[in-house]
Order: structure tokens, then sequence, then C-alpha cells
């Protein structure tokens, strides 16, 4: 199976999602209006969704590939991002806040996730790319030196 390698604007435009939202998260959480440990709450629930989806992204193109992976972290993985959506959402479903601002932490929130795992998924298609390729750099650098001697 051969893997092509991300462009270089959809590798970029995946970074600028991702900090994006985990941006407009970030600074969304240090304006609100809210007590420090909901904060707190809220930061570690970004934290953890990210971490957990790209955990399960992982898992999955470990799994597509024949990687050896266990069931258990495969399991794990998606009761782990299940479970962080499911805190945020009922953290939010029962925060004192305007309903707009339930829907920019929601968005932000699901941007970001969805950002981190693209994010991740660019990095190892770039990886498996470059270590299909027989160290191209070095056959066109010896194409020019042979080049070199022929017209000399």
């Amino acid at each position: 199976m051969t893997t092509q390698a991300p462009t270089k604007s959809y590798f970029l435009a995946s970074i600028a999602a991702l900090v994006i939202g985990a941006g407009a998260y970030g600074i969304g959480l240090f304006n609100a209006e809210m007590a420090l440990n909901e904060k707190g709450y809220y930061l570690c629930i970004i934290l953890y969704g990210l971490f957990s989806m790209v955990s399960l992204q992982k898992t999955i193109r470990d799994k597509a590939e024949g990687i050896a992976t266990s069931k258990i972290y495969h399991s794990i993985s998606w009761a782990s991002a299940g479970i962080s959506i499911a805190l945020l959402g009922i953290g939010l479903f029962n925060a004192d806040l305007l309903l707009s601002e339930k829907g920019f932490y929601a968005m932000a929130y699901v941007l970001s996730i969805f950002a981190a795992v693209t994010v991740q998924k660019n990095v190892r298609d770039k990886h498996a790319f470059e270590s299909q390729q027989p160290t191209t750099q070095t056959s066109v650098h010896q194409d020019a030196l042979q080049d070199e001697i022929i017209t000399e």
C-alpha cells in the first residue's frame, strides 16, 4: 500500500485549524466569567479530548496498516473519545452560560479535536511517504554530480 504525502497547504491548513480552534477555546475560557474550578474543568476536558482523539486515530490507523494493537487499548481509546465529548456536553448542558457561549465552546471544541486528528494523520502520512521513498534527495544529488562529470 502506497501512501500519498499530504500537500503543504493541507498540512498547514490543518495546523491552522488546530491553533485557531484551541486558541479560541482558550481565549474564551480565559475571558469567561466563571469560577476557577469551572475553567479548570473545561481546560481538562479539551486536553483530554485532544489526547483521546489522537490516540483513537492512531489505533485505528495501526489496525488498518496491520500493526498489532491490543483490543483493550483500542476499546479504551473509543471509550475515552466518547467520554470526553460526553463530559463536555454534560458540562455545557448544566452550565450557567448563555446559549451563544455554549455554542461557542462546543464549536471550538469540535474544531480542535477534528483538527488534532487531521494533524496527526498528516504527520503520519508524511512520515510514511518519506519512508517509502528511496532517498530521492541522495539520488538527485548523485545524478547532478554525474551530469557535472559528464559535461567536464
